[in-house]
């Protein structure tokens, strides 16, 4: 699709006064498109009518639906780690992610419109550079987080793998208090992990008594089961 196409000539007109002025505004009113309308609504018209502006503006700032798709993107992503960063302010293993669930229900658009690129993805190739980059930033920062806590680098998928499982599941469903259930789970996981191996590390043994599967509960339903 063509910057051409989409503007008739509009390029240029000054936009009708209004919050989505900015170029910020622009891509969140892009995000909001694709999380209710799947990629195929993502066009200028589309994105000013959101934002409340002539479609020219949008082709102004962007130029090519691509580069739209692009920037929304990485919107995205930059908004997800500063927002929901995986360290927490106290440092502490037992606060990890803790800001998650929060993030995603103050704002689920977000996940939804990187959810419909991943799937979309699937069935036109050309887009699968934008996926790899969504995930490459987040395998970096659970990979940065576990650095902060002395975990080993080897539960790098294995966590990506969880949290992005939670999040589906959260904008999916709705439901915050799974999230927060799931994390505490994984915060245990990580915990036993992180002490197994500092006592291979020192050849020692562990004075804290194994976690066994039951221990990792949501509600009332055991996601594990004793071997």
């Amino acid at each position: 699709m063509t910057a051409e196409a989409e503007t008739d000539g509009e390029i240029g007109q000054e936009a009708r006064p209004g919050y989505g002025e900015g170029r910020g505004a622009l891509l969140e009113a892009a995000v909001r498109v694709v999380a209710r309308g799947g990629l195929r609504k993502l066009t200028y018209r589309a994105v000013a009518a959101e934002a409340g502006v002539t479609h020219g503006l949008v082709a102004h700032h962007f130029g090519s639906r691509d580069t739209l798709l692009e920037e929304a993107l990485r919107w995205c992503v930059t908004r997800s780690i500063e927002t929901s960063s995986l360290v927490p302010a106290s440092g502490r293993l037992e606060d990890f992610a803790a800001t998650l669930a929060d993030f995603i229900a103050a704002d689920p658009d977000v996940q939804a419109f990187q959810y419909e690129l991943k799937l979309e993805s699937s069935r036109r190739p050309e887009l699968r550079h934008h996926v790899d980059l969504l995930y490459d930033a987040y395998r970096d920062a659970v990979r940065e987080a576990l650095a902060c806590f002395d975990v080993s680098q080897e539960m790098t998928e294995i966590v990506f793998a969880a949290l992005e499982g939670m999040v589906f599941h959260q904008v999916t469903s709705g439901a915050r208090e799974r999230t927060e259930e799931s994390l505490d789970a994984l915060r245990r996981l990580l915990a036993a992990h992180r002490a197994q191996a500092s006592s291979r590390a020192t050849g020692g043994t562990l004075n804290e008594p194994k976690l066994s599967c039951t221990h990792f509960r949501s509600g009332d339903d055991e996601h594990f089961q004793r071997a």
